[in-house]
């Protein structure tokens, strides 16, 4: 039975796994044509707002509904069923309370928000940006209920159906938008409606599966008002924040950028077209860090403090495999994408502004995806606040660097402040996972030799095929599609290839692997040179 139910638990966080995986490749990937049909400044008014969705979006898909499965959890423990009186209507009355003080403080704090960012446009969008919250205890309870009764469909259905609405409606209003139909600024409500309508398109399919299990009973007990508070307010909050690495630093770019540009001596509408251009970076980050750190967090459903208790050996494996699947995966497409950023940037944008500032940006992909990679982990094994006030911390940081480096750089500046403040994070929580689990010994697991080797034969294939394609052949962006396929695709061969026949990973680790087989024929044919 206790087998059936850890099966059940794994199977269930695979899923949320992989719907989550969609869920960021759709957010990264709709970004770009985004930015093609509205512009840098369109990208730039998106942008301003997409935090601030991104905070409520989390709010319903993470921090409440782990809060809620929590508590359900403790409760059938004692052997409570979930009464409509006694669990369903207080947990949605501190929801409500809950959301509410989001809702109201944007709304009354919007002109204020908007002045301080230096642009009034933007009040409006704030204002109708906080409607979102009232939506997110209907999705967070039915989420929470399925969650604590270990079934998971109806949480990643919900989250993929959301976010297809979602990218489908602001990719209408931008082709609106484009054809001059509305304002360019319009792009920020267009950016509200579309998520209040994907929250009520995951509340549609989740009141579906609610309605077909019915998790819900007509008993009456005593209501832990006590715990339920507790529980949704620190838990839930907390949660929410360890799932909001890159959407911290998106909100301290949101509140500082433009006005460091206009200090750095741009005008209002240049710091805006600017801070576009700059958030081209983005999209990038995301599906490098997906593509770095996926592997990755596939495993972490193996990681509790349980299994580190009662099979050591196996749960160290499982911790260093995740490390560094994601280290050498987010190394290789940081490596990559700095060298190819050029043709990148004219292939995904349409022209080449912002590219040396873009080229540090994007070191921030292989931060991310170890430091996401590596707080995942600590929060497997329980150290949920600990991770959630290093992420605060990192916020202010990003902020500090940002007022004091933009004036000085502009939008290098804030490059910079964006790759020391993850570095300032990885560091961390790396000295925080080796201090908890000191026979981890990641670092020094890593296969440096090899990686350089790896790095170096994938460096001289890029830039010597760069130096070797005349730009006059990439004369369109048809023909650099296929130039930066091909040539990505074969470094990245090149890449892994070196890398495994080097033995940086072991034959254990290389089985853990989709088509474990073509791998490891690899491995075995090259020299070993030791055991992970």
């Amino acid at each position: 039975m206790e087998e059936n139910k850890s099966n059940r638990l794994v199977k269930g966080a695979l899923l949320l796994t992989l719907a989550g995986l969609i869920s960021k490749i759709l957010s990264a990937g709709y970004r770009i044509p985004l930015q093609n049909l509205t512009g840098d400044v369109g990208f730039y008014i998106y942008q301003q707002v997409y935090p601030i969705l991104g905070i409520a979006m989390m709010l319903s898909l993470y921090g409440f509904p782990q809060a809620i499965s929590k508590i359900i959890i403790e409760m059938k423990k004692e052997g409570i069923k979930l009464s409509f009186t006694s669990f369903y209507i207080p947990i949605l009355s501190i929801l409500f309370i809950l959301n509410g003080v989001f809702f109201v403080s944007l709304f009354l704090f919007a002109n204020p928000i908007a002045n301080w960012v230096n642009d009034p446009n933007l009040a409006s969008t704030y204002k109708y940006a906080s409607f979102t919250f009232l939506l997110v205890p209907f999705t967070a309870l039915i989420r929470g209920v399925f969650q604590g009764n270990l079934y998971m469909k109806p949480t990643a259905y919900s989250q993929i159906g959301e976010q297809l609405i979602r990218v489908f409606l602001i990719l209408m209003a931008a082709t609106l938008i484009a054809n001059q139909v509305f304002d360019i600024y319009n792009i920020g409500n267009a950016a509200v409606i579309a998520a209040l309508a994907g929250a009520i398109t995951a509340i549609i399919i989740l009141f579906i599966f609610f309605f077909s299990k019915r998790p819900i009973s007509l008993d009456s007990h005593p209501i832990p008002w006590n715990m339920y508070v507790k529980t949704l307010v620190i838990f839930g909050v907390i949660a929410t924040v360890n799932h909001m690495i890159l959407l911290v630093i998106q909100f301290a770019d949101s509140l500082t950028l433009v006005s460091g540009l206009m200090d750095f001596g741009l005008t209002s509408f240049e710091a805006m077209e600017a801070k576009g251009v700059f958030d081209r970076g983005q999209p990038l980050i995301q599906i490098g860090t997906v593509l770095g750190s996926s592997f990755a967090l596939a495993l972490i459903p193996s990681i509790s403090k349980e299994r580190l208790q009662h099979e050591k050996d196996e749960f160290y494996f499982y911790i260093r495999s995740a490390l560094l699947f994601s280290f050498y995966l987010a190394f290789a497409a940081m490596i990559g994408l700095i060298i190819l950023l050029p043709e990148i940037n004219i292939l995904l944008f349409k022209d080449d502004k912002g590219t040396f500032a873009l080229q540090i940006l994007v070191m921030s992909l292989f931060l991310s995806s170890l430091a996401i990679t590596a707080s995942s982990i600590l929060q497997g094994l329980g150290y949920i606040k600990r991770t959630a006030i290093i992420i605060f911390i990192i916020f202010i940081i990003k902020a500090a660097f940002n007022l004091w480096l933009i004036p000085l750089f502009g939008l290098t500046g804030g490059a910079i402040a964006t790759v020391i403040s993850l570095l300032g994070l990885l560091v961390i929580v790396l000295i925080d996972l080796e201090r908890n689990l000191p026979e981890l010994k990641f670092i020094k697991n890593i296969r440096w030799i090899t990686l350089i080797k790896s790095s170096f034969y994938m460096i001289v294939f890029l830039v010597g095929t760069d130096l070797i394609i005349q730009d006059h052949v990439l004369n369109s962006r048809l023909h650099l599609f296929i130039y930066v396929i091909v040539v990505v695709m074969i470094g990245a061969c090149i890449f892994l290839f070196t890398l495994i026949r080097g033995k940086a990973l072991s034959e254990g680790q290389l089985s853990l692997l989709p088509k474990a087989s073509w791998f490891i024929h690899i491995y075995k044919g090259g020299k070993h040179n030791g055991k992970n």
